[in-house]
């Protein structure tokens, strides 16, 4: 058993999946997101989409952070985790504006005082004021802060995003097919739009991150930041300190930064780079997958057939992911089943096509690069190639 199932997690979330398999799949059961008939207006030509999401257990790592370090501001990346894991899975169905958010914060309040709401709460504001000005229009609604601390141990940061849109601007990933090459952004490095280095963790794995990298100072000092049945071998087994200094070299220049910030990284939103593809080039794109939960291995779950699909030229990992994998000793199978591993938006598309994706995520200091291909199949599966190993799931 991975040491991600002995925590209690999963990458793939079987029983979820068998809990909802009965329910209505929508109008387009490939795409990323469900999309339904327009409920809200009756229009033929209009779709419905909600989705949730959140932080997940990002917010553990905070609430260690500012408790060790005093810094409230890193509650900011929250709000924003919390956030782009709604709106970059909406970028994968084609919907980038007029959207509509509502914010669900579960807390423990003898822990998280309200400065922490406010900053959670005033940092959502400034993103969309952010987006606002790269044509994404979000509309902030307030929504629902409760006191449970019978069921929270610190602090749960969720949201619900809701739009209508033109049935004929969805993605569904129905147009998928052999020959297409699937365009890689990475999720590392500095965005012309992010204030400084982002290590490209997201916001999926962190309970592993967070156990794997972190050293037993925090189960011994902080209790209430896991789940004390679990066995002491999977408990907090890294290295680390939140405060340990990293050094990185970047494309740009060295870069000393710590542990703490690396692993709380404000997962990257592509809607930027999304918005002018999805405006000028709808018709250039076959398909788009959120490597979110799953990592590498999402795409599995959305192919519109039998495909194989092969990723042979992904990026380099960055150094985060070669941290977790240091300490704790999971092999590459793992690894990119649970972590981005710095890419997390592919899109598919024509080979003729790919240089107009890279040109776009370039625009915004992303790297972006062909890092795989869909072929025929007798069945769906995926080929990982990476350090002159072959991975097959």
């Amino acid at each position: 058993m991975s040491l991600y199932a002995k925590r209690g997690v999963s990458a793939q979330k079987e029983e979820v999946h068998a809990a909802v398999k009965n329910l209505d799949q929508g109008l387009f059961p490939n795409a990323f997101c469900k999309v339904y008939p327009d409920f809200l207006g009756g229009d033929d030509s209009f779709v419905n989409i909600m989705h949730a999401d959140g932080a997940g257990t990002k917010s553990i790592l905070a609430y260690l952070y500012w408790k060790e370090t005093g810094d409230i501001s890193i509650w900011k990346g929250i709000a924003q985790d919390a956030i782009v894991m709604n709106l970059d899975d909406l970028l994968c169905v084609g919907i980038y504006d007029n959207i509509v958010f509502n914010s669900t914060i579960d807390r423990n309040k003898n822990l998280i005082p309200g400065t922490v709401l406010e900053q959670i709460i005033t940092s959502s504001q400034e993103l969309f004021d952010t987006l606002k000005t790269f044509g994404v229009n979000i509309h902030y609604l307030g929504g629902e802060t409760a006191d449970v601390g019978d069921v929270v141990r610190s602090v749960a940061v969720n949201g619900t995003m809701t739009c209508r849109w033109p049935k004929d601007k969805i993605i569904s990933n129905d147009k998928i097919k052999a020959g297409d090459v699937i365009v890689g952004f990475a999720s590392y490095g500095q965005a012309t739009y992010e204030t400084e280095y982002n290590s490209g963790i997201g916001s999926n794995g962190l309970t592993s991150a967070r156990h794997d990298v972190l050293s037993k100072y925090y189960a011994a000092n902080f209790k209430e930041s896991y789940n004390t049945g679990l066995d002491e071998e999977v408990v907090y087994i890294g290295k680390h300190r939140l405060t340990d200094t990293v050094q990185l070299t970047t494309h740009d220049s060295p870069l000393t930064t710590t542990i703490g910030k690396l692993i709380l990284s404000p997962t990257r939103t592509f809607a930027p780079v999304m918005q002018p593809l999805l405006t000028d080039h709808f018709d250039k794109i076959h398909g788009v997958i959120h490597c979110s939960g799953g990592g590498q291995t999402k795409c599995m779950k959305y192919l519109p057939g039998n495909f194989k699909i092969i990723k042979d030229n992904l990026f380099e990992a960055p150094e985060i992911f070669n941290i977790i994998q240091q300490n704790s000793g999971s092999n590459n199978k793992e690894m990119y089943e649970v972590f981005n591993m710095g890419c997390r938006l592919e899109i598919y598309c024509d080979a003729a096509d790919a240089d107009t994706m890279i040109a776009a995520a370039n625009q915004f200091g992303i790297a972006a690069q062909v890092i795989g291909r869909v072929e025929a199949g007798d069945k769906k599966e995926l080929v990982i190639k990476v350090k002159g190993e072959e991975i097959i799931y």
